[in-house]
């Protein structure tokens, strides 16, 4: 394989520890593995990062941004609660690596999830409150929901439709699609 150019080695490690750890999961996964598969030496990867546990830190703000970034372009200009519901239960069902986060996935991200204490998971909860509050006042959500409550509801829905697939057996896109639809109907009744 050959070598990524300087500009393009931390994209390149992050690419190879994505599928690693998409593969074998965040404990199996190791530096020497994430530098052999980006064709890098061990120290070149330590020269981007510090830790392993920062290159998950990495992988996890990358998707992240990927996620907000679909679902921005989805939406548009058009944002309702329904329509960012659909539209970010879709982008994190399609996305390995997000739905392992949002769902604490230990077969991918192992103990990374029990070593998260720094109120990440917190901090996101409360970003999504505030919007349901800004959609309140821009008078596009009603007035007599508790976002705190409804954004409880949201995310316990979300695991839900997540887990469905491992937990009630395969299911089609057709079965998960329909189920979102569903979902995004019932979430449209708090809208204005």
């Amino acid at each position: 394989m050959p070598r990524p150019r300087l500009r393009d080695r931390r994209t390149a490690i992050l690419d190879a520890a994505e599928q690693l750890v998409l593969e074998h999961g965040f404990d199996a996964t190791s530096v020497a593995a994430v530098a052999s598969r980006t064709g890098i030496g061990k120290g070149a990867v330590y020269l981007e990062f510090d830790s392993k546990a920062d290159i998950l830190d990495a992988l996890l703000q990358r998707a992240t941004a990927r996620l907000q970034a679909r679902v921005d372009a989805e939406l548009g200009d058009d944002v309702t609660l329904s329509g960012a519901y659909r539209c970010a239960v879709r982008a994190l069902h399609d996305d390995r690596l997000m739905t392992a986060a949002f769902l604490d996935d230990r077969g991918i991200l192992g103990s990374h999830v029990s070593a998260v204490a720094d109120g990440r998971y917190r901090t996101r909860h409360l970003l999504v409150i505030e919007w349901l509050v800004q959609l309140q006042d821009q008078g596009r959500l009603r007035a007599d929901i508790d976002p705190e409550h409804l954004a409880l509801a949201l995310s316990s829905a979300t695991i839900g439709l997540l887990s469905a697939n491992a937990l009630l057996g395969p299911l089609d896109a057709e079965q998960l699609d329909g189920a979102l639809a569903a979902l995004a109907t019932m979430v449209s009744a708090f809208e204005v």
